[in-house]
């Protein structure tokens, strides 16, 4: 689509414009559909464009104080600490709230309901009952190597922090605001989660308890001193996992798969559980199969991209990486979780790694948009951004 960092806004992507968007879809096929909160980001007002009966943001990243409560100086949103006095005053705990109160309406056709929450996010605020669930002396620190970046190219350490607006490793370590970033995390987590649970319980005391499908999922990882580095924004495990839970009729309650899947997903499953036909634009597949047997064989990977030409395609054992400079790393894993040992070198990996670089794209769309976070930390490398080869 073009559209590989903060804006533009979809409509200005001749390809992505063409496509049928999942809140359209579900209302040509009868569907309420309603929405409020963090569901696209909202560059050129696209959650009031794209979801029918948007019910806003509710203060969206807010609210702030009158001044930075930590003491990092540099971009506002990146700011941590307890505020404000209650959740009350929290958008999530107003979203949550509409949800709820949509759960307890009478609704004749069946719905489509997307619950945007901003938490966690920066800035990481949250009422002060949070952070007492993580008094400061009990935190438990990331594990980190103290070499790990010894195995990376200066490109893909360059691409993961020039021009980021986040606080530095350098910087957290010497204000010693490590676990005070760690702590306002977990507080915005467990603050979030109180709200899901609200909503969650409202659908089970509903009338729709049990013809309801949910789907929770974040949009990217984040970093918290892995890799030496802070906040989103990488290629590397840190980055790019997120959670993604599905729940519903038919599926087995508490069931874990490890196989490699991608949000691109979602919409294809949630068109099969729904009894919908696919769409056959989609490049995602459905998970339905997996939701009925998650060990059996998946054939896919999952890539992840960071502007043209840098990508992560994961297997369910390893992870490949490939810059927009030609340099790679390989993980495996099964014997190195954290992503510590770089092991594209190792012959033992080669028949795995090329696998791996196969699944690389060949075809890349020129970048769309200007001067966001992202198109800044792209062209630290010195590469003409703009011009892509096929």
């Amino acid at each position: 689509t073009g559209v590989y960092f903060l804006n533009p806004a979809l409509r200005k992507s001749p390809i992505a414009s063409k496509a049928k968007l999942m809140p359209k879809r579900f209302q040509e096929e009868g569907y309420d559909v309603f929405g409020a909160g963090k569901l696209f980001h909202n560059g050129g007002n696209q959650n009031e464009t794209y979801i029918p009966n948007y019910a806003g943001q509710f203060g969206g990243f807010g609210p702030k104080p009158e001044s930075k409560i930590g003491s990092f100086p540099g971009h506002p949103l990146w700011d941590w600490g307890a505020f404000p006095n209650t959740d009350t005053l929290m958008p999530d705990y107003k979203i949550a709230n509409w949800g709820i109160e949509k759960l307890e309406e009478v609704h004749t056709n069946p719905f489509w309901m997307g619950v945007g929450f901003y938490r966690p996010h920066v800035p990481q605020y949250a009422p002060q009952k949070w952070f007492d669930v993580y008094p400061i002396e009990n935190i438990e620190l990331p594990l980190i190597f103290r070499d790990d970046l010894g195995d990376i190219s200066p490109y893909g350490i360059d691409i993961t922090r020039s021009e980021h607006v986040a606080p530095t490793y350098e910087w957290v370590m010497k204000s010693e605001e490590w676990k005070p970033l760690v702590q306002s995390y977990l507080a915005c987590v467990s603050f979030v989660d109180d709200q899901i649970g609200k909503v969650v319980r409202s659908l089970e005391n509903s009338i729709y308890a049990d013809n309801t499908y949910i789907v929770l999922f974040s949009d990217h990882g984040f970093h918290l001193g892995e890799k030496e580095r802070f906040a989103k924004r990488s290629l590397w495990e840190d980055g790019t996992r997120v959670p993604m839970m599905i729940l519903g009729p038919g599926i087995e309650q508490g069931s874990v798969c490890n196989k490699p899947v991608q949000l691109l997903d979602i919409y294809p499953t949630i068109l099969e559980l729904a009894g919908l036909g696919r769409d056959e634009t989609h490049e995602g597949n459905s998970l339905v199969p997996l939701l009925k047997n998650s060990r059996m064989d998946w054939p896919h990977k999952a890539r992840t991209s960071f502007g043209p030409g840098n990508y992560s395609i994961v297997s369910e054992q390893f992870r490949f990486i490939r810059y927009a400079d030609g340099s790679e790393e390989f993980y495996d894993h099964s014997s190195d979780p954290h992503e510590w040992n770089n092991v594209i070198e190792n012959k033992v990996y080669s028949n795995k790694i090329n696998s791996h670089r196969q699944e690389v794209p060949q075809d890349q769309h020129a970048i769309l948009g200007k001067g966001s976070t992202g198109h800044r930390s792209y062209k630290v490398s010195g590469l003409n951004s703009n011009v892509i080869t096929q």
